[in-house]
């Protein structure tokens, strides 16, 4: 079914885009297809190519993009695979490509996915449904090492070792069932101080285990490397992100694809031969304006980097 959302960062997106009526563009996070509506609108005889994984936020890009008949095509594929989407659907390089990252609101809001501290539903968290990881299997599997590393490295919560902790001692006394059960245990195990901290005390953790089941991290670094092969020459990467994790993942993927030599410093000549594939169009990420700030809470969090491609 159609939802009602509200695309992040529109206008700057479609300026990076530079869309041009003729061109190929890729959507690699279809998602509700608010950015892709705005793109096909935009094509005269040009093309685009949409990507998701799941396969319900598909179906919302696709009731959304309706209008627009063969002028955009649908693909239920993750973008880290988008080089094999185009071999097989005999499609050219494309003038652009865009990456909204995270979780789209729908997911968040539908309790049965179990993204959401503030349902009490079962612990899943995967955005493709086929995936055979689940938050279920991380909580009541997973050694306490490896939750204290991912809650501290993906979640950058300062407590993970009482969390882990407290996981580990309930899970053996019954399996963690629910997203509510979670939320609970994760509460109790922190400091009453840390406790009245703005915001719900399990956020960092759900994102910590959404992404780990969704492997989002180093899904994304190989998802721009292939985005980055895929850009004809001229092509636009544009790519928002929604926390700091995913910006330092983009801003690094970007610096090492614009540099040039790659010798040791203390050669005094290039002998590589490397040369860059990218040049940086936002030495800075980009940020919404005050009026979106205003009107789109899911702007707050998120960065906008683009690149053109060599």
């Amino acid at each position: 079914m159609p939802y009602d959302h509200t695309p992040v960062m529109l206008a700057r997106c479609l300026e990076m885009l530079r869309v041009r009526p003729e061109g190929f563009y890729v959507d690699a996070t279809a998602g509700a297809g608010g950015h892709a509506e705005a793109v096909a609108h935009s094509l005269k005889g040009g093309r685009l190519l949409c990507l998701d994984k799941d396969p319900e936020a598909l179906e919302r890009a696709r009731a959304r993009l309706a209008p627009f008949g063969d002028r955009v095509l649908l693909v239920r594929s993750d973008y880290r695979r988008l080089s094999d989407v185009l071999a097989a659907h005999r499609l050219p390089g494309a003038d652009g490509i865009l990456f909204d990252l995270g979780v789209s609101s729908p997911q968040f809001d539908d309790p049965a996915r179990g993204f959401s501290y503030r349902f009490d539903a079962a612990l899943d968290m995967r955005m493709n449904p086929e995936d055979p990881l689940t938050a279920r299997e991380i909580v009541n599997t997973w050694p306490q090492s490896e939750l204290r590393r991912i809650l501290f490295d993906y979640g950058e919560e300062p407590h993970a070792p009482l969390i882990a902790a407290a996981l580990v001692r309930r899970r053996a006394e019954a399996p963690i069932e629910t997203t509510g059960q979670l939320a609970d245990i994760i509460a109790q195990a922190l400091p009453a101080k840390s406790r009245r901290r703005p915001g719900h005390p399990a956020k960092r953790s759900f994102q910590a285990v959404r992404i780990a089941v969704n492997d989002e991290l180093g899904g994304l670094a190989q998802g721009l490397a292939a985005a980055i092969g895929a850009l004809r020459p001229g092509g636009r990467l544009v790519v928002l992100s929604f926390h700091s994790l995913e910006d330092r993942i983009v801003k690094t993927a970007l610096a090492d694809a614009a540099r040039g030599c790659i010798c040791p410093k203390d050669l005094p000549v290039c002998v590589c031969g490397h040369t860059p594939a990218l040049r940086i169009l936002t030495r800075r990420p980009l940020t919404a304006d005050p009026t979106e700030l205003s009107e789109n809470r899911r702007a707050h969090s998120a960065k906008l980097r683009a690149a053109e491609k060599l």
